[in-house]
């Protein structure tokens, strides 16, 4: 075999290869990239939690669209939201004086709610969060927050100021779970919903609830 037999050959197969590497990327770029858009932050925590190995992050996260991605999530009724959002209220009240019961009020809370929109039920916590992940990736980990905070082991340095500072964080990051799974929302799941405004915005009427821990002022005499 002659060298210019040779040497086309090896262009040949160099080419081959380039085009292979070129398809693989293709077929491989779509899918990432809609995993990360779909999943932000749930998306960086898969890929940490299997030490930077993104294949094995994004068969995860695709195993979980798989499971849950058509779950049917049926709206509140409006007593429905009402008595939760009036539960809600209270344990945000009761966080001055308790606030490991007022956490754990939280996590209840928002397994019962989601059990309740269609999730599956809260016994099976790690399904539920998986499933909470595809659906409300954004803000699925106030919920993990007030579920770690809620189970783990109780020993003296949980009532320190700085115990109290991780269950007050942990309850204002799981407000904005709760927020979206009581109200209408623009988003629920991959779905796009079109609000009463018919723009795709939720109604202009919802009331945006704001929140702090501040200490309770002493009543005036």
């Amino acid at each position: 075999m002659s060298t210019g037999v040779i040497i086309a050959l090896i262009v040949i197969v160099a080419a081959v290869l380039v085009v292979a590497a070129v398809l693989a990327r293709r077929a491989r770029g779509p899918q990432h990239g809609n995993l990360k858009r779909r999943f932000g932050p749930e998306y960086d925590r898969a890929v940490a939690r299997h030490d930077g190995d993104t294949k094995a992050a994004e068969r995860e996260l695709a195993e979980r669209v798989e499971r849950h991605g058509s779950l049917h999530i049926r709206s509140l009724e409006p007593a429905e939201r009402e008595r939760y959002e009036a539960r809600w209220t209270a344990a945000q009240e009761r966080f001055v004086d308790s606030p490991r019961e007022a956490v754990g009020e939280a996590d209840r809370l928002l397994a019962e709610l989601a059990g309740t929109r269609g999730f599956p039920d809260g016994g099976q916590y790690e399904e539920q969060l998986a499933a909470l992940s595809v659906h409300h990736a954004h803000h699925v980990d106030g919920y993990r927050r007030v579920h770690r905070v809620t189970h783990a082991r109780v020993d003296g340095a949980q009532d320190s100021g700085a115990g109290t500072e991780e269950m007050r964080e942990s309850m204002v990051a799981a407000r904005a779970l709760f927020e979206e799974l009581v109200h209408p929302s623009r988003h629920d799941g991959s779905r796009h919903r079109t609000g009463a405004d018919g723009d795709g915005r939720a109604p202009a009427t919802r009331t945006q609830h704001t929140w702090s821990f501040n200490k309770r002022q002493p009543k005036e005499s």
